[in-house]
């Protein structure tokens, strides 16, 4: 793994823990372990830094492509499992976008960063609809993404009152899949 990497990493694991006014270079230096300036000498503006967060968020959720089969149960089962990665070990990348998302809607050029990532992650949902057999898969897709997003923001603030377990959620992953098909 590279110094970047690393660092980026670290990046986002402070934007989790301390949202968007914690994310400093000194912070991220001190989640990395790493001496004071190492993430300056990378990264060296703060929206360098954000650029890192972004494009290795991306790099992480683009890089995870199950084959997806096309009975919509066994699709349901892929998904939710996918669903509960992002829960946990996926976390802090989850709530790094989150943080991003809402960053966005008060500065347009972070805004400008996240438009292709999210397109990027729309269109490999779109790619995995279609080879799933699923017609008008670019809307749909959309649709869907939109739906995984509220299932997961709701799943990791607990805003819904409920947490579901693996079953409970291959439930709610079948319905916004035959939601999203029909």
């Amino acid at each position: 793994m590279s110094r970047r990497t690393e660092l980026a990493d670290a990046a986002i694991t402070t934007l989790a823990c301390e949202g968007m006014r914690g994310l400093t270079h000194r912070n991220v230096d001190r989640t990395a372990g790493l001496p004071q300036g190492s993430t300056s000498y990378y990264f060296p503006t703060r929206k360098a830094l954000i650029e890192a967060v972004v494009e290795r968020v991306t790099e992480v959720t683009v890089a995870v492509e199950p084959d997806l089969p096309t009975d919509l149960d066994e699709l349901a089962v892929v998904i939710a499992g996918y669903v509960r990665e992002l829960l946990t070990r996926g976390r802090d990348h989850q709530l790094a976008c989150y943080e991003l998302m809402l960053e966005a809607t008060r500065r347009p050029e972070l805004r400008e960063l996240l438009t292709p990532a999210s397109a990027t992650i729309r269109e490999m949902a779109a790619d995995r609809l279609e080879a799933a057999g699923v017609t008008g898969s670019a809307d749909r897709a959309r649709d869907f993404v939109a739906f995984l997003d509220g299932l997961l923001l709701e799943q990791i603030t607990g805003s819904g009152g409920r947490e579901l377990d693996d079953a409970a959620l291959r439930v709610t992953v079948r319905r916004m899949l035959t939601a999203v098909m029909s």
